[in-house]
This record gives C-alpha cells, sequence and structure tokens, in this order.
C-alpha cells in the first residue's frame, strides 16, 4: 500500500494497482497541468494540479461507494463490490488524464477535433496502461474502467458511473473544496460529510435505472453544494481577469496556428510548462498579454443575469464594433453557466414512503436560481475609453 496526506482529505491510501497507476506518465503528466488554468496568475496561491485533483476524487469515489453500497447490502456480492470499488476509484485516478495543458482553457485545439474525453480514452489504451491492469488488476479490467468513463454501463449499475461522472459526482465534490482552499476564498465549502452520508441508490422511475441520489435529509447538503458552486463561478471561474488571461491564450494559440496533439504519444510532451515556454519566445501580443500579465483592459460587462433583450441588444451591437476596431484589437468573451444544473440528468430524492421526485421539487431554494449569463468585452489600452463610452452609450449597464 502507498500513503499520501492530501490537505483536503488527509491520508489516502492506494493499492499496488493504484500506486502504479499513480507512476505512469499519463497521471505523473497531470503535475503539470493547473487545475485551474491560468487562475494562478489571478489567486497567486492557485498553483494546485490535476494530479492531486485525481488523487481527491479517488478517495472520495471510495467513501461514495462504500456509503451508498452499506445501505444496500443485498445489491451485490462481497466479491462484485470489492471490484466495483476498485473499479470506480481507479476511473476517478484516471478521469483527467486526456486535459490539455491550462485545463479547460483551451481543450477546443485537440487536431481532429477530439475532446478530452477521446484522448482519456486513447491514453488509457496504450501498452503502458494497459500491462499494469494485465499485472496488477486482480479482477478489474481497463475495459471496465474505459466504460465506466464513458457511461456505457447496464442500467443497474448506472449509480457507478455517476460516482464519478454525474451530477453529484466525486469530481465536483473535490473540485470545489480543492480550488476554494487554493484560492484563498470560501465560497466553495458545503458540508462534505452530511451529503456523502446521504448519498443512496434510487431507481428512476422513467428509465428503470438504478442511479445515484440522495436522501431527504441530504437535499440542504445538495443545496450547499450547487450554492458553493454558483458563487465560484462568480467569483472565481469567471472572473474578470482570469477570463481576459484565459482569452489571451486563446487567441495566441490561433495566431500560432497550434494544436495539441491527438496521438498519445506527442500528447504527454505537452503540458503547461511546455506551452508557456513557447509564449514566452514569441512576441505575439497575446503572448506578452499572458507572459507579462499585460492582459487589455475591461471596457464593457454586461449584468451577470441580464434580460433577454439586454442580451440581444448586446449581441447586435458588437459586428459595428468589431468592423470599426478590428478583431485583434478586442476580446469579446461570453460567460455563461446553470450552476444549478449539475448535470445531463436528473436529481431524485429518495421519500419516506419508498418513492422519489426531483430535486428541484424537494428544494425551495433552487427554484430562485438564475443562469449566470455575462459578456464581457476587453479592448487594447490605446481604445479602451474610447470602446467603453461607445457601448456604454449604447447599451443598459
Amino acid at each position: 500500500m502507498l500513503r499520501l496526506r492530501d490537505p483536503i482529505h488527509g491520508f489516502i491510501h492506494l493499492d499496488p494497482l493504484e500506486a502504479a497507476l499513480l507512476g505512469s506518465r499519463p497521471v505523473q503528466r497531470l503535475r503539470w497541468i493547473h487545475q485551474l488554468g491560468l487562475t494562478f496568475l489571478v489567486f497567486p496561491g492557485a498553483e494546485h494540479s490535476r494530479f492531486s485533483h485525481v488523487l481527491g476524487a479517488l478517495a472520495l469515489a471510495g467513501r461514495a461507494i462504500d456509503g451508498v453500497l452499506s445501505k444496500a447490502p443485498g445489491l451485490m456480492s462481497r466479491e462484485e463490490a470489492r471490484v466495483a470499488r476498485r473499479l470506480v476509484r481507479a476511473a476517478a485516478l484516471l478521469h483527467d488524464v486526456g486535459h490539455a495543458p491550462f485545463s479547460h482553457s483551451a481543450e477546443d485545439r485537440f487536431v481532429g477535433g477530439i475532446d478530452h474525453e477521446e484522448m482519456t480514452r486513447r491514453l488509457l489504451s496504450t501498452g503502458e496502461v494497459a500491462e499494469l491492469f494485465a499485472r496488477l488488476g486482480d479482477g478489474l479490467e481497463l475495459g471496465a474502467v474505459i466504460d465506466l468513463l464513458a457511461g456505457r454501463v447496464a442500467p443497474e449499475r448506472r449509480f457507478l458511473a455517476q460516482i464519478v461522472s454525474g451530477e453529484l459526482d466525486v469530481d465536483k465534490m473535490d473540485y470545489l473544496l480543492r480550488d476554494s482552499l487554493f484560492c484563498g476564498v470560501r465560497y466553495g465549502v458545503y458540508d462534505l460529510d452530511r451529503l456523502i452520508e446521504t448519498l443512496v441508490t434510487i431507481v428512476d422511475p422513467e428509465t428503470g435505472a438504478l442511479g445515484l441520489g440522495i436522501e431527504e435529509g441530504g437535499v440542504h447538503a445538495v443545496e450547499a453544494l450547487i450554492l458553493a458552486r454558483y458563487y465560484m463561478f462568480t467569483q472565481v471561474y469567471f472572473n474578470v481577469t482570469g477570463k481576459a488571461l484565459e482569452h489571451h491564450l486563446t487567441e495566441w494559440l490561433r495566431a500560432a496556428d497550434r494544436y495539441w496533439p491527438d496521438d498519445p504519444e506527442r500528447f504527454l510532451a505537452e503540458d503547461d510548462h511546455s506551452t508557456l515556454a513557447a509564449m514566452r519566445a514569441d512576441s505575439n501580443v497575446h503572448a506578452r498579454a499572458v507572459v507579462d500579465r499585460a492582459h487589455f483592459p475591461l471596457a464593457f460587462e454586461t449584468r451577470e443575469h441580464p434580460s433577454e433583450s439586454e442580451r440581444e441588444e448586446f449581441d447586435a451591437a458588437l459586428p459595428a464594433l468589431v468592423e470599426r476596431y478590428g478583431e485583434g484589437s478586442l476580446l469579446i468573451v461570453r460567460s455563461a453557466k446553470d450552476p444549478h444544473r449539475l448535470g445531463p440528468s436528473r436529481v431524485l430524492v429518495a421519500t419516506d414512503g419508498g418513492g422519489a421526485e426531483p430535486l428541484e421539487r424537494a428544494s425551495q431554494f433552487l427554484r430562485y436560481l438564475a443562469r449566470i449569463d455575462r459578456s464581457r468585452v476587453y479592448a487594447r489600452p490605446g481604445i479602451r475609453d474610447e470602446v467603453a463610452a461607445t457601448l456604454r452609450a449604447r447599451l443598459p449597464h
């Protein structure tokens, strides 16, 4: 067993397969991928990596399945439960290996238009990872992990996939607490212990699948998670400076015609450090904006929750603005999220009578959360005041 100490979850114990996977190149590469992209240029403490995050997700996956299976002792045999526990932990450890440099900031730059989920599958299919499962799997097959990450599970085992990637998954549970800690804010804090304690399997009456839900007593814990996510998006993930730097990065990638390889072996050589090294050697205005932290200043921003008419007025003002000043002089950034929509499916709450109801019906609080949909215009310093005055004269603020 390998024992590691984590600032969020304390000691994390890894079995021989997990320890070997931790030492593999795809997972070790995550040490050099910032969890929050360029946010460390805004929040100095945000130096944490995808590597620490996947370790936290692994630890939480074990806790989640232990709690869920303890409430359904007849659901699996002891051997099935043992393999299922190792399955969700391994999947949680490996779920992010396909992330491009700076995480979500520029994940649309893969050759061939693939995404980071497909790159994860390709990395897991390499001989290095396959050999570890063949030698140390002890009943757990690599194919089962790949299928789980892709959501290819039997309806009666749907909850296993949802522990790793779903509405109440360990990914969200970990990143909110971890990002909050390292950014030095308290927005992402919620009652983790209560949330995990009230997780339960629930049959979805619409699909018949056995999914991951919450006991009635855990509704407020989920509400706290959602509110934490809402504030982390408004205060950290959609930070005004962070979004400017992120878009300077994407503009530089376009100008440099730089793409992330679709070949796993070549992809392993790409990380934040190699990308920053290339930017430091480039005189392009967007590269210098990031390296020198000399981003375009903000000229205008909409409200976080604009009305439909306000959104339409803003969109209508853009073509003339771009024509007048040129695309290279402006950054137009839209930051949109439904923080109360935890995933593609609904969260079910187990009722006292043995039934289930959607979380939206069980929670009064969720009915009042609106979509975040803020747009911003940044302009190079020489024209910033003129752009700001033009937009203020035409648009509400």
